[in-house]
């Protein structure tokens, strides 16, 4: 009795300790940023900020939201409309190349996305839609080639028998029972694309969105209006919680479970459908990803500053080193790797308390963790710097910060990916080890934890990408000291030294491709389980 007493009181002190760190790090800032915009520079209670944004002359602060609207909205229809069909394509048909075609989707979708817009800059001019939609069809491929394989194929079969076949079975059958899954998809890619910094900063001459307005309401060349930034950092979360709401809603309305016992089987594809379908996919994913080797190429190329000169050589990587080239692989790595190791652990922990130990408490922990899933980067770097600038926990352009922000916006990856795999282990293995004898920790340490291996592995591999391209709340609390590849990249683009630019930007690439495969070699898999 005492024994089963004490094992209690540990998961319970586990669970206050995490609780304890969500409100200091999380819930504390996000409170600090809702008290700063509804007081004024006098430190008076006022909602003049609130109020500046919705009258300010010719809506100049709406226009910004408004803009953000128009390219989300069109960046998630296109990518829904192109990624759809390229994933049922690889799901359903056997392409030649698919595992070729699936990592080069990947690499694509997990690169930086503001290093693709400058790569359409050199190419072919300012065209953020373009890359926006590129990169978030092939994240849509990728989610919803998970889908298609749970489909079983005894549906497929009944649906043909009944005479439901081709473009209406895809329809009324395929994509009805993926529908939980285009909406995850279709949020996915909405918030990605309101909440991105780099790639409307880099592009977006006389387009302002809403995130580049937070941070030149911080930091801008007007500046600073800490409070008024505030105020727009509430209306972004705002905004995108609404959006995640509609999404849960319609979700609930396609609630339903489903085992693929019998998987599907892909067919062959030939003569003139097979050739549209491999030059659909392959050209699709060719144009994605051409920024990528562009890049590459031409950090070879000599430069001058914009102007490029002729010849190749290594210059722009001797000019990288003297820049921080290498304090920035060092800072990507360490911080990265440190991120990842807290957000393996707190993930393992927070799966294992709301699957096996559900309560209040816990599912109370298990929401928290993924209010960060809803709020654009620049909204946690803001409430950071906003609660930790000064004493007694003044942490304000330190290593530590920056790994806070990697852990804060990066767990949520890793909780549902572990959440889900815990999900459908049987508590009876556990429950037959303790039988045996084994404590219920050390059943969750040997028995637990290597069964959840792949769910964890894909939910860290998708938070290391992210972590190592991470720049809307890295940009606001960035130091020289802890500075990474990806703002090193920014930077260069900002003094106009493309030749540099483009060796950090390879660098960058190179690192995310390495994850990848990794990742792939390691779980010997085809797939992301997201």
């Amino acid at each position: 009795m005492t024994t089963s007493k004490k094992k209690f009181e540990v998961w319970t002190l586990m669970s206050i300790a995490l609780l304890a760190l969500f409100l200091l790090f999380l819930v504390y800032p996000l409170l600090g940023l809702l008290k700063q915009s509804v007081f004024n520079s006098e430190g008076v209670f006022s909602l003049e900020n609130f109020e500046r944004f919705f009258t300010y002359v010719d809506g100049y602060y709406l226009k910004p939201i408004g803009n953000s609207m128009k390219v989300t909205v069109c960046t998630t229809v296109i990518s829904l409309l192109l990624g759809i069909p390229i994933a049922y394509f690889y799901s359903f048909y056997k392409l030649k190349g698919a595992k070729l075609l699936f990592v080069l989707s990947v690499l694509c979708s997990m690169s930086a996305p503001f290093i693709g817009a400058y790569s359409w800059i050199l190419l072919m001019g300012r065209n953020g839609v373009i890359t926006n939609f590129l990169e978030a069809m092939l994240l849509v491929f990728i989610y919803m080639n998970g889908a298609f394989k749970n489909i079983d194929n005894t549906l497929m079969e009944a649906s043909a028998n009944m005479g439901c076949t081709g473009v209406r079975r895809l329809f009324k059958v395929v994509l009805a029972l993926s529908m939980p899954t285009i909406l995850a998809a279709a949020l996915m890619v909405f918030m990605q694309a309101f909440a991105d910094f780099g790639t409307p900063m880099v592009m977006g001459e006389g387009f302002p969105t809403f995130p580049v307005m937070i941070y030149n309401a911080y930091l801008g060349e007007g500046g600073v209006d800490r409070n008024f930034a505030a105020s727009l950092a509430v209306i972004a979360v705002l905004i995108t919680a609404v959006i995640f709401f509609l999404q849960k809603w319609g979700t609930s309305k396609f609630k339903f479970s489903m085992n693929a016992l019998h998987p599907v089987e892909k067919k062959e594809c030939r003569g003139i459908s097979g050739f549209l379908m491999h030059a659909y996919c392959y050209i699709l994913v060719a144009v994605a990803f051409l920024p990528q080797l562009y890049i590459i190429y031409l950090s070879f190329c000599n430069y001058k500053g914009a102007i490029r000169q002729e010849g190749y050589g290594i210059e722009n990587y001797r000019q990288a080193a003297g820049k921080l080239l290498g304090r920035s692989i060092q800072n990507t790595a360490l911080m990265g790797i440190l991120a990842l190791a807290i957000i393996v652990v707190v993930a393992v922990l927070i799966a294992y308390l709301v699957v096996r130990r559900s309560s209040v408490l816990n599912n109370a922990i298990d929401t928290i963790s993924m209010l960060p899933y809803i709020m654009p980067g620049a909204v946690v770097g803001l409430g950071l710097l906003l609660a930790f600038d000064s004493e007694p926990l003044a942490l304000t352009g330190t290593f530590t910060i920056m790994v806070i922000s990697f852990v804060i916006r990066r767990l949520p990856y890793t909780i549902r990916s572990a959440t889900a795999t815990l999900m459908q282990i049987s508590i009876s293995i556990e429950e037959a080890a303790i039988s045996l004898g084994a404590s219920k920790l050390k059943t969750f340490i040997q028995i637990t934890i290597p069964m959840m291996g792949n769910g964890i592995l894909s939910g860290a591999i998708l938070s290391w990408v992210a972590i190592v391209t991470e720049m809307s709340s890295s940009i606001i609390l960035y130091s020289n000291r802890s500075i990474t590849l990806t703002m090193s990249t920014y930077l260069a683009i900002l003094r106009g030294n493309d030749g540099m630019a483009a060796a950090f930007a390879t660098v960058l690439t190179v690192v995310t491709t390495i994850s990848l495969l990794l990742y792939l070699k390691i779980s010997k898999s085809e797939d992301l389980k997201l």
